[in-house]
């Protein structure tokens, strides 16, 4: 596999990862807890964003790639 693709894995699962962890918080009960799971969310998404760059871009219907 190539580096880009398994850059590109891993962007991924990370992703899902923050949305678990968001989900998670969502359900949980604990204040604190939802709190440490928000936390934990916001750092990964952070983290990600980091290594792999964002993807907004690749969504946003607004930003033309066709220059």
């Amino acid at each position: 596999m190539s580096v880009a693709g398994e850059a590109g894995r891993n962007a991924q699962q990370m992703r899902a990862r923050v949305q678990d962890l968001e989900q998670a918080a969502e359900r949980a009960m604990d204040p604190q807890e939802r709190q440490r799971l928000k936390d934990q969310a916001r750092r990964l998404k952070e983290q990600s964003e980091h290594a792999g760059g964002t993807r907004t871009t690749d969504t946003d219907p607004t930003v033309s790639s066709h220059r």
